[in-house]
């Protein structure tokens, strides 16, 4: 009887590791270049994205220097003017291996209606999507098709290619680098921000 229950036990233990092996090997959805977590400003997300509790702005009539702090760990920005806390925003952040720099930065160019130069879609010739979220470094073009950049607007650049934008949030780190925030909020640190404003980026 003793052996027999070792003998159960030990295929148990079996089915277990080969199935937490296929779970473990098997690609992320949420990393896959096949879906619309990495692409678009906007994307799409099974049963939708979570419900935003977090952004606010109170920063209308209120004067004072602006300055951002952005924490990673926290998926957030929060906006100052002359250090009185006047709005914060959900982000969604650079993913895994395309991480956002942290450190201290400034905003370097603004882009009302910004588009990318490298991360989009491949299109044919009527605008259909012939290749989703493809990198024009890296996916090679389909012959008749074209590249048709990602829209990211009220675009705010700190460094090379990385910026605050207007994006999709799906809920966790999920872009190129760059800081996407909801349009209302991109919408408002645009206009609330110059060339010059300081942006602190922490883990």
């Amino acid at each position: 009887m003793l052996h027999s229950f070792y003998r159960t036990w030990l295929a148990t233990c079996c089915i277990a590791l080969l199935v937490l092996f296929a779970v473990g090997c098997a690609e992320d959805p949420r990393f896959s270049a096949k879906t619309q977590y990495l692409g678009g400003a906007y994307g799409s997300a099974p049963g939708g994205p979570p419900r935003d509790t977090v952004s606010y702005w109170d920063g209308d009539g209120i004067d004072g220097k602006p300055s951002i702090t952005i924490s990673l760990s926290e998926q957030r920005a929060y906006f100052y003017k002359t250090g009185v806390l006047v709005g914060v925003s959900q982000l969604s952040t650079g993913r895994e291996g395309l991480n956002t720099p942290y450190g201290h930065f400034s905003i370097i160019q603004k882009d009302v209606n910004h588009v990318s130069s490298l991360f989009g879609d491949y299109v044919d010739s009527a605008g259909n999507v012939v290749v989703p979220n493809v990198d024009v470094t890296k996916d090679p073009k389909p012959p008749g098709a074209h590249f048709r950049g990602t829209p990211m607007p009220y675009f705010m650049r700190i460094v090379s290619g990385t910026g605050l934008h207007a994006g999709y949030l799906p809920g966790y780190p999920a872009s190129h680098g760059c800081i996407r925030m909801p349009e209302f909020m991109a919408e408002n640190f645009f206009k609330s921000v110059s060339v010059g404003t300081p942006v602190t980026i922490t883990n």
